[in-house]
C-alpha cells in the first residue's frame, strides 16, 4: 500500500476497464488514451497477459484508473488461456465504466454480445470502440450498433494508431454522468457538526506501521476533516487520556484503528462517540448491514469450520500480522474452536468459496466501492456470512454496538 499524501487513492479513482478480443488493440488504445508508453504493444495476438493500469485525469470526471485486459477470446483451446479470461472478469467486477474495443478484425459476434449482457446484468456504462478505422470502417450496421449501446451516446470509431477519434472517445468518457453508486461519499464528516466540528483519530505506531507515513485510511479521515474545516488531533492510543484531558470540551468523534478498540474504547467516556477506521470505511465502501450481520455467526462456528481471510492488497506481512496472526488467534480465543484458517490477496478469490463458514476481509481501503459490493453480493449469491476487520475485532472485544453507534447506525 504504497500512496502517499500527494496521490488520489486507488480506491477512489474511476475504473475504466477496456475489455475485447485479442489483437484489437486494447492495450494501443490505453496507450493512445493516456498519451504515453502504459502497455506493451505487438501485433502478435494475446500479448497482454494480466491487466495492466494507469492512473490519470479526465476532467471533469476527475481521477480516474485505466484497465487493460487480456483478450476475452484467450480461453480458447488452454488452460493458462482459461485464467487469464477469469483475470479479465474479475477486473470487469470492478469496474465503473466498461469500454468495449473491436475492430474489422475481429468484428462484431458472440465475444461482444456476452460482454454486452455482462455490463447490462451489472448495470455498467458502456462503450463500444470500433478500433484500427485506419484500415475499415464499421459497416452501417456495425455502426448503428454502436451508436444504440454506447453510453456516452456516440458511435465511437477511432484508430488508436493514428490518434483519430480518440480525443472525441476521450472526452465523452470524461463528461460521463455515473450513477450513484460510483459518486463521492463521505467518510466522517457527515457524522460531524457542521461548525466548529473536532475529531480526535487514534493512530497507532507500532512495528506495522509505514516508515514515515499514515496508512491510508488515517490519511483520508485527516483529509476529510480538513476539507470539513474540522479541528482534528491524531494521537496515539496511550495519548488518548491525556489528549481528553487537554481539550476544553469533548470531541464531536474518536475514530481508532481497530487493534486498538479495547484500549481506546476504555479510555474514551460513553457519553462520546466512538468507531474505527475500518467501521467507517465499511460504510463508506460496502453494505454495513451485511458486514455487521457477518459478526453474529461467529458464535456459531465449529470445530473444523473453514475461515476465509481476504485482502484487497499485498503487503510484507510482520510478526504479528493483523489478517494472518491476530484475527486467526482471537476467533480461536473467542469460540474455543478447532478453526482452519486460509489466506488470499490481490483480485482472485478460492474456486471453492461456498465451503468456507465466514469470509473477513479487510477494511477495503485500496478498492472502490463498485469492487467491494461486487465482493459481497458474489459471497452473498453463495450463502457464507461475510465480515470486515474492523467490525469483528469490536464484536470480539464487545464493543460493537457502540462502534457501530459511532458510525451512526443504531442497531
Amino acid at each position: 500500500m504504497n500512496t502517499h499524501m500527494n496521490e488520489t487513492p486507488r480506491g477512489t479513482r474511476t475504473r475504466i476497464v477496456l475489455v475485447g478480443r485479442r489483437n484489437a488493440g486494447k492495450s494501443r488504445l490505453l496507450n493512445a488514451l493516456a498519451g504515453q508508453e502504459v502497455a506493451v504493444v505487438s501485433d502478435v495476438p494475446g500479448t497482454t497477459t494480466d491487466p495492466v493500469s494507469k492512473a490519470m485525469e479526465m476532467l471533469p470526471l476527475g481521477p480516474v484508473t485505466l484497465v487493460d485486459t487480456a483478450g476475452l477470446d484467450e480461453a480458447e483451446g488452454s488452460e493458462l488461456g482459461g485464467k487469464r479470461v477469469r483475470r479479465t472478469l474479475d477486473a470487469l467486477s470492478g469496474a465503473d465504466v466498461v469500454v468495449l474495443v473491436t475492430c474489422p478484425t475481429t468484428g462484431w459476434g458472440d465475444w461482444e454480445q456476452a460482454v454486452v449482457a455482462e455490463a447490462q446484468s451489472r448495470s455498467l456504462p458502456f462503450v463500444p470502440v470500433w478500433n484500427k478505422a485506419d484500415e475499415a470502417l464499421p459497416g452501417d450496421s456495425a455502426r448503428k450498433t454502436l451508436q444504440v449501446l454506447s453510453a456516452t451516446g456516440i458511435a465511437h470509431v477511432v484508430s488508436a494508431a493514428t490518434g483519430q477519434g480518440v480525443d472525441v472517445l476521450r472526452s465523452a468518457l470524461a463528461h460521463l454522468q455515473l450513477d450513484d453508486d460510483t459518486a463521492p461519499r463521505r467518510l466522517l464528516s457527515d457524522l460531524l457538526p457542521e461548525q466548529d466540528a473536532l475529531v480526535l483519530l487514534v493512530a497507532p505506531i507500532d512495528s506495522a506501521a509505514p516508515k514515515g507515513r499514515l496508512i491510508l485510511p488515517q490519511q483520508q479521515a485527516v483529509r476529510e476533516a480538513l476539507d470539513a474545516h474540522a479541528l482534528s488531533l491524531v494521537v496515539q492510543p496511550q495519548e488518548v487520556p491525556t489528549a481528553l484531558a487537554t481539550l476544553r470540551r469533548p470531541p464531536d468523534l474518536v475514530v481508532t484503528d481497530s487493534q486498538a478498540f479495547e484500549q481506546v474504547a476504555a479510555a474514551v467516556p460513553t457519553t462520546i462517540p466512538l468507531t474505527s477506521f475500518s467501521v467507517l470505511f465499511a460504510r463508506l465502501k460496502g453494505d454495513l448491514a451485511t458486514l455487521a450481520a457477518g459478526a453474529a455467526v461467529v458464535d456459531q462456528l465449529q470445530d473444523g469450520d473453514r475461515i476465509l481471510v481476504a485482502e484487497a492488497c499485498t503487503h510484507h506481512r510482520q510478526d504479528d500480522d493483523i489478517g494472518t496472526v491476530k484475527i486467526p488467534r482471537w476467533l480461536r480465543a473467542k469460540t474455543g474452536k478447532r478453526l482452519l484458517f486460509e489466506h488470499c490477496a490481490g483480485n482472485g478469490w478460492p474456486e471453492d468459496l461456498a465451503a468456507y463458514a465466514l469470509v473477513v476481509h479487510c477494511g477495503a481501503c485500496m478498492l472502490t466501492r463498485r469492487e467491494m459490493l461486487s465482493r459481497l453480493e458474489t459471497i452473498r449469491t453463495l450463502g457464507v456470512p461475510v465480515v470486515n476487520y474492523g467490525i469483528l475485532i469490536a464484536a470480539l472485544k464487545g464493543i460493537l454496538p457502540r462502534a457501530l453507534a459511532g458510525a451512526g447506525v443504531h442497531p
